[in-house]
């Protein structure tokens, strides 16, 4: 992992927290969530104020979620909304938090000018014992206030400041008046400068948690749906779909019945022979490490001839893929690619929507050899992955994200999966057969209006 963390691909735009001032913060409010402190002069934090040093030190390396409960947060700046969020169970709680900061941000700043700020983010459910009762995680709830309950002690305020004025023997009343006076002086001038933390309640419709071995939650489609990618986890829901990664065939046509993911040949703005051909590249990479074939340089070049060396073991998904790319450079016959072949998937991205970057995450596990689009929508499996691959494969990915995607991520994720998804529901698409059973294809994925050619539109 020492590769990844050089290149800044991993733990990269962390905080650093490098002051007595601020490590003194830090140290209150970790004692505050854990009861611990930390004897370490330097650190980083990530968004939620999680140190994987700390961590370290600790021997608890998810020390913000004390048994296993709500996750918790440390602010000591309102710039840790830029930085990554690490160790998320829950693949909204970054955006959450990056919400919460964003909307929050003046009163956030006054408090932190002072104080570290704790929190907590509830899911609002006492126990999730078995996968169905995911289904009750669907708002997210945000609980915040400085070590020296800054938060709190202003709420006081306000309530005697109202006391004071509407109680008819309020100016007449001096205790009253001698509380509000040591409470000012706690909590400074809150009518000038209000303590009101607001916008801390988060709907949250679809989602992606580590729990189970990995769940996939998407309600905001029109066919709801759970999918596991623990086959044993697999529970029968009501009234939802509940499939496993297995299900190949059946995702796919969930996703064309639900106008979920399109072909990129087919999306809006994409240039997809560039991003097919590479999506081969990594396909390459993977089969010559794994087959002991020289790549030399690791060359476009380089790895074509190695995968004519190949013979019989090329991989399958190489094929189809090579033949949408024909299509997309030279025009022709559109090729017949079923779920059931092997490049269905590396062949699709998500349509815009609420649930965009929660399925380019689903399809990042049914094409696990996509390593670029694994790094961008779904780190904790890239991580995991990573430390299993050949170290030739490690170093080729390593340099390519470092090169490609480190320059311009923003670019590189227009490139891929489009703008920023909008709210609205896609329009439904035809079912693909009878229910969840049949092979969606290319062409059934692909319909969508306004697009010319033999896309099914």
């Amino acid at each position: 992992m020492e590769r990844l963390i050089e290149k800044g691909l991993m733990f990269g735009n962390l905080i650093r927290v490098n002051s007595g001032a601020w490590v003194s913060l830090y140290n209150r409010a970790l004692k505050k969530i854990t009861g611990k402190e930390t004897a370490q002069a330097e650190f980083h934090i990530d968004l939620s104020g999680y140190s994987p040093e700390i961590g370290d030190e600790l021997g608890d390396m998810d020390y913000l979620r004390p048994d296993g409960g709500n996750r918790q947060f440390i602010l000591l700046t309102t710039e840790q909304k830029t930085a990554p969020m690490l160790n998320a169970d829950l693949s909204v709680l970054r955006d959450v938090l990056q919400g919460f900061i964003a909307e929050n941000e003046s009163q956030l700043f006054s408090l932190t000018a002072r104080d570290a700020v704790v929190g907590e983010v509830d899911d609002q459910v006492w126990q999730v014992s078995s996968p169905a009762d995911l289904l009750n995680i669907s708002r997210l709830s945000i609980s915040a206030d400085t070590t020296g309950n800054h938060v709190a002690e202003a709420d006081q305020l306000t309530a005697l400041i109202d006391r004071f004025r509407n109680e008819p023997d309020g100016w007449y009343d001096d205790v009253l008046i001698a509380r509000m006076i040591e409470q000012a002086q706690k909590t400074g001038d809150v009518l000038r400068h209000p303590v009101d933390l607001q916008h801390t309640e988060f709907e949250v419709p679809d989602f992606w948690t580590s729990d189970f071995g990995g769940v996939y939650v998407i309600r905001s489609a029109r066919e709801p749906a759970m999918i596991f990618a623990d086959p044993a986890q697999q529970v029968d829901v009501p009234g939802k779909l509940t499939l496993t990664l297995d299900d190949r065939n059946k995702i796919a046509a969930w996703l064309a019945r639900n106008a979920l993911a399109e072909p990129i040949i087919a999306a809006r703005g994409a240039d997809a022979a560039p991003i097919l051909r590479q999506k081969i590249d990594f396909i390459l990479v993977d089969a010559a490490t794994r087959l002991g074939i020289d790549t030399g340089n690791a060359s476009r070049a380089e790895l074509r001839r190695a995968g004519a060396r190949m013979g019989n073991q090329l991989p399958p998904e190489i094929r189809g893929l090579a033949a949408l790319l024909r299509y997309a450079e030279q025009g022709g016959d559109w090729p017949v690619i079923d779920s059931g072949d092997p490049a269905y998937f590396y062949a699709v991205r998500a349509t815009p929507g609420p649930a965009r970057d929660l399925v380019n995450r689903l399809l990042s596990e049914l094409s696990p050899d996509d390593v670029r689009q694994m790094f961008i929508t779904h780190k904790p499996l890239f991580y995991r992955l990573y430390q299993t691959w050949d170290d030739k494969k490690r170093e080729y990915v390593a340099n390519f994200l470092a090169r490609e995607y480190q320059i311009d991520k923003q670019g590189t994720r227009d490139a891929l999966f489009g703008g920023e998804p909008g709210m609205t529901e896609p329009a439904s698409a035809p079912a693909a057969g009878p229910w969840g059973a049949s092979r969606a294809s290319l062409s059934e994925a692909a319909a969508v209006p306004d697009i010319k050619g033999p896309w099914g539109g």
